[in-house]
């Protein structure tokens, strides 16, 4: 089943170009069945790259899907356009009073700032405590994970000596965990980070658990009993994305390292290996079959009542 999204939204465009079916909003409204509703409240600046990422994921599903995108209203991105953000993208304001099958809430480039004094920390936090009573399933990435991990349950992030950034050997925590059924027992994911969360605090914490570790990255994946699911690392990037961050930071005169096991010999004029793909399909695909559909009610407007 396919994704359904704005007729001109550019990411589909992309998609189709990718033989991935995107249901336009047109056709989708002659269809009898309930979609999923999914929110993505997208930090990055580079949104139109991270929408086309986690479209082209959460698309690998036999279950059609209905995309909104979220911004925040306090604060004002630099590299998209207005134009851009008004004809795709919501504010809090405007779904506030809407509830949703699952919600997905991305990284952003603020690992070295504290969390409360992030321009939009508040807005977020009321975000958060929302999707509580309105979103049956939560999905957050990297600093989006953090970000929550220390709101709902106070667990702090460290800054790092030095940015963990590139694609590390992680290994699975749970056998029986059916957000990695499908899973192999070793498994490759990309991270590009400056801080990190540690297991000694998570497992402290009896409402959480860690799914997933890395010896070299840290913790991987957390999941916790009220259906929220925590990525530190990235595996809806591209196999580019790496490198993109790579040239920015040195372009700036940062003197980057360059990420580990991501180019061939560590060569970044070499083209880089994709050895996660198949497992970002799977997480995403897990996640929407058994953290959502299957524990979603029907009538969307049921979400919370528990």
């Amino acid at each position: 089943m396919p994704i359904k999204v704005p007729d001109d939204l550019p990411a589909a465009f992309t998609l189709e170009n990718e033989n991935i079916f995107v249901m336009k909003e047109g056709r989708a409204t002659h269809q009898d069945i309930r979609p999923l509703r999914i929110l993505i409240l997208n930090l990055m600046p580079t949104k139109i790259e991270t929408e086309t990422q986690l479209l082209r994921l959460l698309s690998n599903s036999p279950l059609q899907v209905d995309i909104e995108l979220l911004q925040t209203a306090t604060h004002e991105p630099k590299n998209t356009s207005k134009l851009y953000l008004e004809r795709f993208y919501r504010t809090f304001d405007d779904i506030r009073d809407q509830k949703f099958d699952g919600m997905i809430i991305t990284g952003a480039p603020l690992e070295c700032i504290d969390f409360e004094e992030v321009d939009y920390w508040e807005e977020l936090c009321e975000i958060m405590d929302w999707t509580r009573t309105n979103v049956c399933s939560k999905f957050h990435i990297c600093w989006g994970a953090q970000a929550a991990l220390y709101h709902h349950y106070g667990i702090p992030k460290h800054v790092l000596d030095s940015k963990v950034s590139g694609i590390f050997l992680h290994r699975r925590c749970s056998e029986d965990e059916p957000l990695l059924r499908g899973f192999d027992d070793l498994f490759y994911m990309p991270h590009s980070r400056n801080t990190s969360v540690k297991a000694s605090d998570i497992s402290q914490n009896p409402h959480l658990h860690i799914l997933a570790h890395s010896e070299e990255a840290g913790v991987a994946i957390v999941a916790s009993e009220k259906n929220e699911i925590f990525v530190t690392g990235h595996l809806e990037y591209d196999r580019g994305t790496l490198a993109y961050e790579y040239d920015r930071d040195t372009d700036k005169g940062l003197s980057p390292m360059v990420p580990k096991h991501y180019f061939p010999d560590d060569n970044p004029r070499m083209e880089p290996r994709v050895l996660w793909r198949s497992h970002a399909n799977l997480l995403f695909t897990n996640w929407l079959n058994y953290c959502v559909y299957q524990q979603t009610p029907y009538d969307i407007t049921k979400i919370g009542e528990e």
